[in-house]
C-alpha cells in the first residue's frame, strides 16, 4: 500500500477534477505483478493500468488501492467491473470514496465474491489525496497559502522591493507546489509589482508539468494589461473582476469572471471566487497573493494549509506577510498545528494547518 501511495503522488496536478490514486496488484502467491496510477482525467484509472500490467497473473491475486474502487460509469467504466473481470480474489483499499456517484465499490466487489478490506495506511493515503478529499467534503477547492518572509515577518522591504527574500532552493520548491496545484491565485498588488508569469518550472528538464490555471484577482480590471506575462500562451489565465469593471481590454486574452464585492464592500467575494473555480473543475488552489489577498482568504476561513518560507534575514520595516484578516484580539487568533518543519537551502519551510472545527460534508465529483 505504501508503494501505491507513492504511485498516486505522481498524478498530483494532472488528474483534476478526479483524485490521485495508486494501485499495486499481487499474484496469488503475494508477488507484485502490476502497478499503476491515475495519470490524467478522462484516462484509465489506477486499477486498470495495474491490471493491464499484471495480465492473467492478477487472477486469484490481491489489488491494493489508495481509494475505494469506483462503481460508476463516467468517462471510463467502473473499476469494480475491471477488478471482477480480472478475477482478483481480494481488494484492499486505504480510504473510502466520499462521493455519492462513485461510492459503493466495496459493496459491489463483496457481492461478486471478492474479499474486501479497508483502512490500511488510511491516514497516509488521505494525506496524499488531501486536496481532492477536502474539495469533495466542502464543495470548494482546497486552498494552500504559500508565503515567503524574513525572520521578522516582512514580505518586502520598506521601499516595496521583495526579489528575492528567499533562496533559489526555496523558490524551486514553490515551483513544485505550483506543478501540483490546479490553480495559482494572486491579487492585483502582486500583478502590478512583479508582473509574474505564474508558470510551474521544474529543475528536471525532462519533467513537463501540467500548468496550473493562472488566476488574478483584479477588482477594478486595472492591474492586468495587454502584454502582461500572465497573459502569455504558457498556460490559461482567468481574471476575476468586479461586476461593474471595464474589462474590454482582456477580450481574447484571458477568461474573465465577474464576482460580487467582498464583505464591507472591499475586494471581491472569496467564496464566490472559489465557487467559480470549483465549477470549472479546480480542486486545489495555491494562494500566492500578497498580504491583502491572504488576509481576505483567512477572514473567509478559506485556507486549509499554510506553507511559510522563512529566510534568515531581518528588515525591520516593510509590509507584513499577512494584512487585515478580521482578527482584532488575541482570543480570535487563528491557531495552527505544525505538521512539518524542513530546511530548504538556508531557509526554513514550515507547514501548518488551521485548527478549526470540522466542516459539514457537501460532496460531489466530476
Amino acid at each position: 500500500m505504501r508503494r501505491a501511495i507513492a504511485l498516486a503522488a505522481r498524478g498530483l496536478g494532472h488528474t483534476s477534477p478526479n483524485p490521485v490514486v495508486g494501485c499495486v496488484v499481487l499474484d496469488a502467491s503475494g508477488t507484485p505483478v502490476g502497478e499503476g496510477w491515475h495519470q490524467r482525467a478522462g484516462g484509465p484509472h489506477a486499477e486498470v493500468h495495474a491490471l493491464r500490467a499484471a495480465g492473467d497473473r492478477a487472477r486469484g491475486g490481491t489489488a491494493l488501492v489508495t481509494l475505494e474502487p469506483c462503481d460508476h460509469t463516467g468517462r471510463t467504466p467502473p473499476c469494480t467491473r475491471a477488478l471482477i473481470e480480472a478475477g482478483v480474489a481480494r481488494v484492499v483499499y486505504a480510504v473510502p470514496d466520499p462521493t455519492p456517484q462513485a461510492a459503493g465499490g466495496a459493496a459491489t466487489l463483496a457481492e461478486a465474491g471478492v474479499t474486501v478490506a479497508s483502512g490500511l495506511l488510511g491516514a497516509e493515503a488521505a494525506a496524499g489525496n488531501e486536496a481532492w478529499l477536502t474539495a469533495m467534503r466542502t464543495g470548494r477547492p482546497f486552498v494552500l497559502w504559500k508565503y515567503a518572509a524574513t525572520l521578522d515577518g516582512r514580505s518586502a522591504a520598506a521601499d516595496g522591493t521583495s526579489r528575492w527574500i528567499t533562496s533559489p532552493q526555496a523558490r524551486a520548491d514553490v515551483h513544485r507546489l505550483r506543478a501540483e496545484a490546479d490553480a495559482v491565485v494572486v491579487g492585483s498588488g502582486t500583478a502590478r509589482a512583479d508582473d509574474p508569469q505564474l508558470a510551474a518550472r521544474l529543475p528536471d528538464p525532462r519533467a513537463r508539468p501540467t500548468q496550473p490555471l493562472r488566476v488574478v484577482v483584479d477588482t477594478h480590471a486595472t492591474a492586468v494589461r495587454p502584454g502582461a506575462r500572465v497573459l502569455d500562451d504558457v498556460a490559461p489565465t482567468l481574471v476575476a473582476v468586479g461586476e461593474d469593471a471595464d474589462a474590454r481590454h482582456l477580450a481574447g486574452l484571458a477568461e474573465v469572471v465577474r464576482l460580487p464585492p467582498g464583505p464591507r464592500g472591499r475586494g471581491l467575494d472569496v467564496s464566490a471566487l472559489l465557487a467559480a473555480l470549483h465549477a470549472r473543475g479546480v480542486r486545489s488552489v495555491l494562494l500566492e497573493g500578497g498580504p491583502t489577498l491572504a488576509g481576505a482568504f483567512i477572514a473567509a476561513e478559506a485556507v486549509d494549509k499554510v506553507v511559510g518560507y522563512l529566510a534568515p534575514t531581518l528588515l525591520g520595516a516593510g509590509p507584513a506577510a499577512l494584512a487585515d484578516a478580521g482578527i482584532t484580539t488575541i482570543g480570535q487568533a487563528l491557531r495552527l498545528g505544525v505538521t512539518d518543519v524542513a530546511r530548504i537551502g538556508p531557509d526554513l519551510r514550515m507547514t501548518a494547518v488551521p485548527e478549526r472545527p470540522a466542516r459539514p460534508t457537501t460532496s460531489q465529483e466530476s
